[in-house]
């Protein structure tokens, strides 16, 4: 049975850190390009960033440069965001999605171009 299970998520003022976590498990993980996508309230969805199966290679959102770091760990089977300086406007669910990673990088949210899909975190940044 494939999961991807996002936590980590919070509340968190602007300016502050938070770090989710997306365990994944009933795949081989490590054969797997991953994303993460975000909705905010009554938006669509959003990609923010993506790696590649061997976690050399990063990809970001312009809004996210800077201040968002993706990272894996293909020995626990988890992938990871680590986002600083947060503000109003990173509010929203963060999921994290799966994609076979000899289909190349995929720059972005639509669902259709990932095998695999989480049920998503929730970040509130607010004072």
């Amino acid at each position: 049975q494939v999961q991807l299970v996002e936590s980590g998520g919070g509340l968190v003022q602007p300016g502050g850190s938070l770090r989710v976590s997306c365990a994944a498990s009933g795949f081989t993980f490590s054969s797997y390009y991953m994303s993460w996508v975000r909705q905010a309230p009554g938006k669509g969805l959003e990609w923010v960033s993506g790696i590649n199966a061997g976690g050399g290679r990063t990809y970001y959102a312009d809004s996210m440069k800077g201040r968002f770091t993706i990272s894996r760990d293909n020995a626990e089977n988890t992938l990871y965001l680590q986002m600083n300086n947060l503000k109003p406007e990173d509010t929203a669910v963060y999921y994290c999605a799966a994609r076979r990673d000899y289909r190349g990088p995929y720059l972005g949210s639509s669902r259709s171009y990932y095998d695999y899909w989480g049920q998503g975190t929730q970040v509130t940044v607010s004072s």
